[in-house]
């Protein structure tokens, strides 16, 4: 058993600021040893993500108290039976959805996401369907396999993906999820061809993610966005452009490519009609369950337009996270963009106020 101290949530939909009202507790937990094919990594770096917003806000719905944080880099010190060895003290980048690489969903390339991973991540457990972390003896649920903001997590080996140790922890968290998510959304679901722009809308941190990459991979784009104020970062990221969506519209821009990563209804429709004829619009942002989009299905007919989601950017993360660590590595694909600030775990509460009202892309949490 390990000795950790990690940020519980305890209350979803808590009154905002959460600086305030405290929804998440910063505890001292127990960990238990892993289990068969599982690894205790100690996290070196964890990024606050959208995901974990979710559950925070309310508009994610998860078993609690839980154990936030999926986006995270650390070393492997143990291993359970059936797990390799030769994984010790190796550096892991953290991925939010394991494959078991043998259910219908993952012999889809990473169209789908794996479906005993989803079961086990809805459950708030691991692949095993055992949970690992506990105060005394209350069990406390696992985010998405990983529960990256403690000093160590139990995880599946097949929540994690190996890299060399020039990758720093900071831009190792950030491969896990801002840029499988938003990159791959781009390079396996978008397919832009060579020579086409792709439009980005929504330039929080999986849009700058989906910006940065369809940049690396050398395709002129255009951010969209409601906040202006987002447009420098933008441009400086490499956007070639930045407009609002009523400029966008009142120019009537349409593009072959347009990766959607606001997580609103509004945004989607805005998507659509941006999308050129014989164009992809993809969306991988996660609005509410509650709301609704309206689109002209004759559209989808007449200009043959293709419409299709992107849950962790269609990845098949031990492919794609060396490609994209290649890519930094190469200095085409500047991911220090992405990074707002360097925070405590203490600060957390502050950091998802932070994250709720567009301050930041990404705060890092070293340990």
């Amino acid at each position: 058993m390990t000795h950790i101290r990690g940020a519980v949530l305890t209350a979803s939909g808590s009154p905002q600021p959460w600086a305030q009202s405290q929804p998440i507790e910063v505890r001292e937990l127990e960990l238990r040893d892993p289990g068969a094919g599982e690894l205790l990594v100690r996290i070196e770096a964890a990024s606050v993500c959208h995901s974990d917003l979710s559950v925070v806000n309310g508009s994610r719905p998860r078993p609690l108290p839980m154990l936030l944080g999926h986006e995270a880099a650390g070393r492997v010190e143990a291993v359970g039976s059936d797990s390799d060895a030769i994984l010790i003290g190796r550096r892991v980048v953290m991925t939010f959805l394991p494959r078991c690489g043998t259910c219908a969903s993952c012999l889809t390339d990473g169209l789908l996401p794996c479906e005993p991973g989803s079961a086990a991540n809805a459950a708030g457990t691991l692949m095993s369907e055992e949970t690992r972390i506990f105060q005394g003896s209350e069990p406390i649920r696992h985010h998405l396999g990983v529960s990256g903001f403690a000093t160590h997590a139990v995880v599946d080996a097949r929540s994690v993906v190996p890299v060399d140790d020039d990758v720093p922890p900071d831009i190792a968290a950030l491969l896990g999820c801002a840029v499988l998510t938003g990159g791959g959304a781009v390079v396996n679901a978008g397919k832009p061809a060579e020579g086409d722009t792709v439009a980005v809308i929504g330039l929080g941190g999986v849009g700058m993610a989906a910006l940065l990459v369809a940049h690396a991979e050398g395709h002129r784009v255009v951010g969209i966005d409601a906040n202006e104020h987002k447009f420098a970062a933008a441009l400086a990221a490499g956007a070639a452009e930045c407009v609002t969506p009523q400029q966008a519209l009142e120019r009537s821009m349409r593009f072959p490519v347009v990766v959607e990563c606001a997580g609103h209804a509004r945004a989607f429709e805005t998507a659509y009609q941006v999308t050129a004829p014989g164009g992809r619009t993809v969306t991988v942002g996660l609005p509410a369950p509650d709301q609704r989009s309206e689109i002209s299905p004759l559209t989808l007919t007449a200009e043959a337009r293709t419409v299709i989601g992107s849950y962790l950017g269609s990845a098949v993360p031990s492919r794609d996270i060396p490609r994209y660590a290649q890519l930094w590595r190469d200095g085409k694909l500047g991911l220090e963009a992405l990074i707002s600030a360097t925070i405590e775990l203490d600060d957390i509460n502050a950091a998802m106020d932070a994250l709720e009202t567009g301050d930041a892309l990404r705060q890092i949490i070293r340990f």
